[in-house]
């Protein structure tokens, strides 16, 4: 039996400043509240398009040390997105700077994004949110 691949359906990550980060993703990606998600220990806020195409549970917990995120550590690396076309990444290098996220050589410290890398496989943009999570958009054109 072969069974089909499955989909992305929300990710989740866990951050220090949960009202920073909803405020952040929701204007980077066009995210709105839609639901919170109270666990032991804390609360989780989904953040999803009217379509729930895009779906972005933020976590805060109450024993979450104040530290950034390094993807060196066991856990998540780094986030990727797909985009249509490079252009499309040209715009959002235009999106992210007007959200707070500078144009640097690398990006390897909060809000801040790389160039543009075209890769054999295609290109991709680079960035990061306010806890040091990267974040990369990829065109596969």
């Amino acid at each position: 039996m072969t069974i089909a691949p499955p989909q992305l359906h929300h990710l989740a990550l866990t951050v220090r400043d949960l009202d920073a980060a909803i405020d952040w993703y929701g204007k980077v990606f066009g995210l709105a509240h839609f639901m919170d998600v109270p666990h032991e220990g804390g609360i989780g806020v989904g953040l999803a398009d009217p379509k729930l195409e895009c779906v972005i549970v933020l976590h805060r917990h109450d024993d979450t040390p104040d530290e950034p995120f390094h993807e060196t550590r066991t856990g998540l690396d780094h986030v990727g997105l797909r985009v249509a076309t490079r252009d499309d990444l040209v715009a959002w290098q235009d999106h992210l700077e007007s959200n707070g996220v500078v144009r640097t050589t690398r990006a390897d410290r909060p809000l801040t994004q790389s160039p543009i890398a075209d890769e054999p496989y295609g290109s991709v943009l680079v960035f990061r949110d306010p806890d040091n999570i990267q974040l990369e958009l990829i065109a596969l054109e």
